[in-house]
């Protein structure tokens, strides 16, 4: 692929993930309804950079890859038969420019320290295009954290990029909204926005990284699991059961790279 890489240097290890992510492959996995919308919107591209990588879930199987991911946890994770992993940061990419048709991210920029300057690394070392699937903080959330975990929707709103703060710094963007489907096979916070239930495994709640930031969380998901009980949470969004699927703000952005 003709990537040349670079020292890399780590701060502030372990990462997040390294303590919340231990289970994470076995609550995020590819949902094909979404790994087909990121495969129509890598284009033609041949070498793809996935990066904040994880555990792959949604690295093409068809294209060149390389994922880069700052926790080990994370990276152990990583079926046998994966892309190779590089550990590393997007703020610090150790690449060299244009040495990838394609960069892609999957719900990561959010956790990023410094996502303008990881950006701005994604849109250097890509020849054609930057592609992300995000949070539109524009859009208005759905019943878990609207009526249970309120404070979060603010948290979420100063940690994702809106799109024109993506636009300033990486250009023109495309957008596509992403739907949820009602069987959503990765467990990110809106995949199971038909299934409540699913929120109450704490294993599968292991998967959303918001939950391990918000005070008193298994007070809220018992409350939840009276209104489960009771039959109130049926009540209150019975127009949600007939749904194959719904827009929960999630987006796909494509930035086509700049020449540099």
């Amino acid at each position: 692929m003709g990537i040349i890489a670079h020292g890399l240097i780590f701060h502030g290890m372990p990462e997040r993930y390294d303590e919340i992510g231990r289970t994470y492959s076995m609550s995020r996995r590819t949902d094909p309804m979404i790994a087909s919308a990121l495969e129509v919107a890598l284009g033609e591209s041949g070498t793809v950079l996935n990066v904040g990588a994880g555990t792959g879930s949604y690295e093409p199987r068809e294209r060149d890859v390389i994922a880069l991911e700052p926790s080990p946890v994370m990276i152990a994770q990583r079926r046998r038969d994966a892309a190779p992993a590089v550990r590393g940061r997007a703020e610090a990419l150790p690449f060299d420019n244009a040495s990838f048709d394609a960069v892609m991210g999957v719900l990561t920029v959010h956790h990023w320290s410094d996502w303008r300057r990881g950006l701005a690394e994604c849109a250097r070392v890509a020849r054609n295009r930057v592609v992300l699937l995000t949070w539109d903080p524009s859009i208005a959330t759905f019943w878990l954290v609207n009526e249970y975990f309120p404070e979060h929707v603010a948290f979420d709103r100063r940690r994702f990029p809106s799109m024109i703060e993506l636009t300033d710094v990486l250009g023109a963007i495309q957008t596509e909204p992403v739907l949820v489907p009602a069987n959503c096979k990765d467990g990110f916070l809106g995949a199971f926005w038909r299934r409540p239930e699913a929120y109450l495994r704490p294993e599968l709640r292991d998967g959303m990284s918001a939950f391990a930031q918000l005070p008193q969380a298994e007070a809220r998901f018992a409350r939840l699991k009276d209104d489960i009980a009771s039959g109130k949470w049926h009540r209150m969004h019975a127009d949600l059961l007939s749904l194959d699927a719904i827009d929960l703000g999630y987006r796909l952005v494509i930035a086509h790279a700049r020449s540099h």
